[in-house]
């Protein structure tokens, strides 16, 4: 039957070469899809939970390559590498790699210089990766982990509330979200701080 998807608002279309990377040929509906992804996220999270990492380590290539791998690899076989494709939002998928090396590079400058709050500097931090688009699926999601990393690991503060939400689901929550992140776009990343601190 294939895997039969149906998009929301803010959600990035898979192409059909990255469908056929999916590991578990029973899932057919975006409900599934949805609830296996969820599953490995956990599982990622417990992962996160245990292990104690550095600035030094958060704040690479690598680190958010494995962050994602850990993520969603019991569902994707591409999980962990960077999109080679074009999507619907985030950079040209051949400028990925440049444009992480100038985030991590900004966010390092940041912390070093106190250029922003640590709430500020982290929800900076993760909207500029949300908007590059790394991946092929889970951009959301792992931006949001990985401003929780940064805000506990890296500063020693709780992790966000994001309105007690995974985002997936396409209701009230999300659209907030949604429109936060345009806010940002546009240059205003107050409404997305105080979203995930909500």
């Amino acid at each position: 039957m294939g895997l039969n998807l149906e998009y929301k608002d803010g959600q990035t279309p898979l192409d059909e070469e990255e469908k056929k990377g999916l590991l578990i040929k029973s899932i057919t509906t975006h409900g599934e899809l949805d609830e296996h992804e969820q599953l490995n996220i956990e599982k990622s999270v417990q992962w996160v939970i245990q292990s104690k990492f550095t600035q030094n380590q958060i704040l690479t290539e690598a680190f958010i390559k494995r962050l994602h791998k850990k993520m969603l690899g019991d569902v994707w076989s591409w999980a962990g590498e960077f999109r080679r494709s074009e999507k619907n939002l985030g950079v040209d998928w051949t400028q990925i790699g440049i444009e992480l090396k100038y985030l991590l590079d900004d966010t390092k400058y940041w912390i070093e210089n106190k250029t922003y709050s640590p709430h500020e500097l982290t929800i900076r931090f993760k909207h500029r990766l949300v908007k590059i688009h790394c991946f092929p699926n889970g951009n959301g999601r792992h931006s949001r982990i990985m401003a929780d990393i940064i805000i506990e690991s890296i500063f020693g503060l709780e992790v966000f509330n994001w309105h007690n939400s995974n985002m997936v689901k396409p209701d009230e929550t999300r659209k907030k979200y949604i429109d936060a992140i345009r806010e940002g776009d546009r240059g205003n990343i107050e409404p997305l701080i105080e979203f995930a601190r909500n």
